[in-house]
């Protein structure tokens, strides 16, 4: 039977992506939704773009676009650089692509245009950060909030095992959907390692940009397969870890 796996942000790290798409194995029919923030941090951005598309021909791919690709997006097609993303990764993105032709160029900005702000498949949700309408992302005022939201997984958090589903107080955002997967904000802000699960909402970005790993999941058995730690696979480097 043909799986589907969820993969949580890259951020630049190329050698962190191949490690777990090596580990996963997909087999020719199995498909790989990746939940953005493929760039900034590592210095292999571009490298990992070109990768990704090669994936797109060998499985079925699905690809959601995340703040720091949006980012790098405007940046590409000719804004100046914004300041706060060169403070968070962005400085190393531009450097990746030092040297790129028209031609490449053009193929990359095709790619971030096809990338999706959210994906929606029966009663799940695919986002890199959240959504906060509370009749959902199709009614959303910004389409921002799919890039920047926090507040979904905060509520998450807060909510989980305290308040049943019955209450009239539950968060109708949370009631949308039997499971809802991003990525966005890592887990390891709290201290865990592997991917996070509070009421409905998966949480799949486990600090690839920092100290942490990259991280694939089966949506459906819920296992999972990481990278190794990506500054072991950088040595020398920092990520988007400022310096001291």
């Amino acid at each position: 039977m043909a799986r589907t796996f969820v993969i949580g942000d890259i951020h630049g790290a190329l050698k962190g992506l191949q490690q777990v798409i090596g580990r996963v194995r997909p087999k020719k029919d199995d498909r790989l939704i990746f939940l953005g923030d493929y760039v900034d941090g590592w210095s292999q951005s571009r490298q990992v773009i070109d990768y990704l598309m090669q994936l797109d021909q060998q499985y079925s791919c699905i690809f959601i676009k995340g703040n720091h690709d949006a980012w790098c997006e405007e940046w590409m097609r000719g804004d100046s650089p914004n300041p706060d993303w060169l403070l968070h990764g962005g400085l190393a993105s531009m450097q990746s692509y030092t040297g790129i032709s028209a031609a490449d160029m053009r193929t990359h900005l095709a790619f971030y245009d096809r990338m999706l702000p959210y994906y929606e498949e029966g009663k799940r949700l695919f986002v890199h950060a959240g959504f906060t309408h509370m009749r959902g992302p199709a009614r959303e005022y910004s389409q921002m909030n799919f890039y920047w939201d926090r507040t979904l997984w905060e509520m998450a958090l807060v909510v989980d095992k305290h308040i049943p589903k019955e209450s009239l107080v539950y968060p109708k955002r949370l009631l949308l959907y039997d499971e809802i997967f991003i990525g966005h904000t890592p887990t390891t802000n709290y201290d865990v390692e592997v991917p996070m699960n509070k009421c409905n909402v998966w949480n799949v970005d486990t600090g690839a940009a920092f100290m942490g790993r990259i991280s694939a999941m089966d949506i459906d058995t819920k296992s999972f397969w990481q990278s190794d730690v990506v500054q072991l696979l950088y040595p020398g480097e920092r990520g988007r870890n400022r310096p001291v």
